[in-house]
């Protein structure tokens, strides 16, 4: 498809979805600085692999990230790191809430996959032995997409001020020893990278390696190698949405990772990568106009990875 024919198309759906907006679904309440995000807000935008954009709708209107940013910290600590992540993560859908503190004991600390709260607080924590955590994931995300990024201050220390259950897992973690370094700082970056503010245009711009085969979309360079690439693809789309991704792989039938801030990034393999927002949540933490968007993206186009 041409620009021009992906730009026809996300505007039939922009025009589709504004009629929704507002109705249902609740925005992130329980983070402060999001509960005041207006609910009557969608955008969409695209990057081809060739370096093709459209957009529609509120694409250029900046949000917090929140969850989307654990598909960079994951690339960084999987370039980091390589096989040796995985000796305290697993790589299962979790089936449960993405803040679940009944599944992390019963699996004695360790967190059932990187995109899960517990799972992303354990990458941070090896970002953190690596080097400058925040300075590092700013300076790849700003790489990829083309401008500097930068961290909402006040959302996270909104996050800081009431994410005592993020506190209650990295603690539990702890104990079991699954973290190396100070929880307090393992927060402290967690939190920031969630917070982390950007638009639908840059998001998609960011993520378009993972259409690439690992190589930056700016300057072909390999971010990461093409072996890691289809892996982190492939836990986007086992483990991106939470306890909803068996919904969203036979939906929509893509690599997807949402955040509360209700964003959804999403891969077509070797064709091109696709970000939505629309603020308001379903009960599983996702986008609910967000997934009714990549939906109908997924039947206009008949992009599926099957």
């Amino acid at each position: 498809m041409t620009a021009h024919n992906f730009q026809l198309v996300l505007d039939d759906i922009n025009d589709a979805i504004r009629p929704l907006l507002g109705k249902e679904g609740q925005v992130a309440s329980y983070i402060p600085a999001l509960a005041r995000v207006p609910a009557q807000q969608f955008g969409i935008a695209l990057r081809t692999r060739d370096g093709q954009e459209a957009a529609s709708g509120d694409a250029a209107v900046p949000f917090s990230i929140q969850s989307m940013s654990k598909v960079f910290t994951l690339t960084l600590a999987m370039k980091h790191l390589g096989e040796h992540l995985w000796e305290r993560i697993g790589r299962e859908p979790s089936g449960n809430p993405f803040n679940s503190l009944v599944q992390l004991e019963q699996e004695r600390g360790k967190p059932r996959n990187p995109f899960i709260n517990a799972g992303a607080i354990a990458v941070a924590d090896r970002l953190v032995t690596q080097g400058n955590a925040k300075a590092d994931i700013l300076a790849l995300v700003s790489s990829l997409c083309g401008e500097a990024v930068q961290i909402d201050a006040e959302v996270a220390q909104s996050e800081a001020d009431t994410g005592f259950r993020n506190a209650a897992l990295a603690n539990f973690m702890k104990s079991f020893a699954s973290l190396d370094n100070d929880v307090a700082t393992v927060l402290d970056v967690y939190f920031a990278q969630c917070s982390i503010r950007m638009n639908c245009e840059q998001v998609a711009r960011a993520a378009a390696y993972l259409c690439r085969d690992g190589r930056h979309p700016r300057t072909n360079a390999p971010v990461v190698s093409e072996r890691l690439t289809r892996r982190i693809n492939s836990l986007m789309l086992t483990c991106g949405t939470y306890d909803a991704a068996g919904e969203f792989a036979f939906r929509i039938g893509l690599p997807c990772k949402s955040g509360v801030g209700g964003g959804i990034v999403a891969v077509v393999p070797d064709q091109l990568t696709l970000c939505v927002w629309s603020p308001a949540l379903d009960a599983t933490g996702n986008s609910l106009l967000g997934m009714k968007a990549l939906e109908m993206f997924a039947g206009q186009t008949g992009m599926s990875v099957f």
